[in-house]
């Protein structure tokens, strides 16, 4: 029987661990590296070339979706699997145009995670149903390129995009939500990623454009 060689990423250590603990007692499936991060888990992936990787969509800094780009870009033999909280209509897009295998919600059962990685290796897409019946809707109604990037942010990737329109510099972003401004710039970097943003000029017209 193949052993599949599988890379776990998230930046939940608990999360992570547990996933790794189960996975190694499968049969089957062999947990070759784990990270927190998009930068480690890109360097792994390099070193330790996985079957499949299952990777989060909110990483710190750089998210999943653009390491799951540099990963293939790198490796294009290797399945990425995502693994998320995220049911957004613009991450579930933007991973599949990254080139994932698959989408999965963390509220998928064991079983169905199992399932997702031996149908990655295997070559095949495994959808969570709720995920699926976004993207089948998005098909009929001929509407798969128009999922509106916002609906892709949390709650406060839009609070600070609203700052950022309202014309609030990082330092004074920082101060006003009591974070650090390497918070703010690594918000920033993941809402530009998610919106498809070039710059700070075309977030705050995004957000204005939308209301915020």
């Amino acid at each position: 029987m193949a052993v599949i060689r599988v890379l776990v990423v998230d930046d939940h250590a608990l999360f992570r661990q547990g996933l790794v603990s189960f996975l190694n007692e499968q049969p089957d499936i062999e947990v070759v590296g784990a990270a927190g991060d998009a930068a480690t888990a890109v360097t792994l992936a390099r070193e330790v070339r996985p079957d499949i990787v299952l990777m989060d969509v909110n990483l710190p800094e750089e998210g999943g979706i653009e390491a799951t780009r540099r990963i293939l870009r790198m490796l294009p033999q290797v399945r990425v699997l995502m693994l998320t909280v995220s049911s957004a209509d613009a991450d579930l897009l933007e991973a599949l145009r990254a080139g994932a295998h698959g989408y999965l919600l963390k509220s998928a059962t064991p079983d169905e995670v199992l399932r997702g990685i031996r149908l990655a290796y295997q070559g095949q897409t495994l959808l969570s149903p709720e995920v699926a019946a976004k993207l089948v809707a998005h098909v009929r109604q001929g509407t798969l390129e128009e999922a509106h990037p916002l609906e892709g942010l949390s709650p406060r990737e839009r609070e600070i995009l609203r700052l950022v329109a309202q014309g609030y510099t990082n330092a004074e972003i920082a101060r006003l939500l009591v974070i650090s401004e390497n918070t703010v710039k690594t918000h920033l970097r993941r809402i530009m990623r998610k919106v498809g943003a070039a710059n700070r000029a075309e977030l705050a017209a995004l957000a204005a454009k939308a209301g915020l």
